[in-house]
């Protein structure tokens, strides 16, 4: 596997062929919304209205169209509408090159031995999350995220492997696998006793699994580094990221050399680290300790030392950064999701915003509650009104 890609300085993914849009939404029993169907053109999507009037779940509704559990990382059962049948649906409809795609995102009912989200593509169903890829690519800033570089090292983690499955669809497999692999080990260290050859089997296994989780992430943050380096733009309102991975594992992917020599010094790590492992109830080494550390580009300073609106810009230029990414690397810009993106920028901070979104040439979703923060979009969005689980298209 390899990210590699030629970036040009003065390309423009404005013009892209591959657009994929949102043209219909369909939703039963989501959230606060009954029933809702949506008809929507290829413009970026801003939907106004009061808090709690149900935004933030449309946007939701959009993410789970993505591999993972969107962007609140909520459970099944918790997207139910109250006082409603106890299941839900989301349908949607992407218009693309190649014509129209339906995609259907439902919740198990109460008969299926399956207690995961059910998906459905063409009408088909499809076993892999992953194979939602193939169609669109789907990114979100919130504000719950305004936070990450101030925050634990988990956040950036979740954070990074977003970034890094949007450019390799096995990224979340791999990151489950070795999540589930190395609880297994760590039940083992309980024992007692417990048998070497099983335990040197699942430690093998942790570091083919840790290794390429490893090397996904240096390659996809060497990569977004050299985009961020070629477009940079001292003046502009978004400053630049500096980007670097902390961890071992991650140490050794970025040295080089062949992966089976890193798997054996992970499995060898592993090996030596069981006493400490099981006093600490928990395994010490490995991607799962890894940390994305982000300095503020212009001033040179740690971006958790930025002042709360300069984190904001920071993360806001990675998250514009990693889209373009995407477009360049996929020939098909995302659809970004963007949610009380408007409510903490100035009026420059917010045209250079639309300007931008215009240039990746995909579709956004925008949310807020005063409209009049969208209008330098002009016609280049469609304005929805949001009420009390309705939503009605602005005149």
């Amino acid at each position: 596997m390899s990210l590699a890609i030629a970036i040009n300085e003065h390309a423009s993914v404005r013009d892209s062929p591959a657009k994929v849009s949102v043209s219909a939404l369909h939703l039963v029993d989501f959230r606060n919304y009954a029933e809702l169907d949506l008809r929507l053109g290829a413009e970026h999507v801003v939907l106004v209205g009061e808090n709690g009037a149900g935004k933030t779940n449309l946007m939701e509704a959009v993410s789970l169209l993505s591999p993972g559990r969107g962007l609140r990382r909520a459970t099944i059962e918790s997207m139910s509408r109250t006082s409603g049948s106890g299941t839900w649906t989301v349908a949607a409809a992407l218009s693309g090159p190649n014509g129209e795609t339906r995609i259907g995102i439902g919740s198990p009912n109460e008969a299926s031995e399956l207690k995961s989200r059910q998906i459905r593509i063409d009408g088909e169903p499809v076993r892999a999350a992953e194979d939602l890829i193939d169609h669109l690519h789907i990114l979100w800033l919130t504000p719950a995220m305004d936070g990450l570089f101030a925050g634990p090292a988990s956040e950036r983690r979740r954070f990074l492997d977003r970034f890094v499955l949007a450019l390799d669809p096995k990224h979340a497999s791999r990151v489950s696998s070795f999540e589930k692999t190395m609880r297994g080990r760590n039940k083992l260290l309980e024992e007692d006793r417990f048998d070497e050859a099983w335990l040197s089997a699942i430690e093998t296994q942790m570091a083919e699994i840790g290794v390429a989780i490893a090397s996904a992430r240096v390659e996809a943050v060497a990569c977004l580094a050299r985009l961020i380096a070629a477009t940079r733009d001292d003046a502009s309102p978004f400053p630049f990221a500096e980007l670097a991975l902390e961890g071992e594992i991650e140490a050794l992917a970025a040295a080089g050399g062949p992966s089976g020599g890193i798997e054996d010094r992970y499995a060898e790590m592993l090996r030596e680290g069981r006493r400490r492992d099981k006093a600490a109830g928990r395994t010490l080494d490995g991607p799962h300790r890894a940390d994305l550390i982000v300095d503020h580009g212009p001033k040179a300073m740690p971006a958790a030392l930025s002042s709360t609106g300069e984190q904001k810009a920071l993360l806001l230029g990675l998250v514009l950064a990693h889209a373009r990414l995407v477009a360049e690397t996929h020939d098909r810009p995302p659809i970004l999701l963007l949610d009380e993106v408007a409510a903490h920028l100035d009026a420059r901070r917010r045209v250079a915003l639309f300007e931008r979104l215009n240039e990746l040439g995909g579709q956004c979703w925008m949310t807020g509650t005063d409209v009049s923060a969208f209008r330098p979009l002009g016609r280049k969005a469609q304005i929805l009104e949001v009420s009390g689980g309705r939503v009605r298209r602005e005149d």
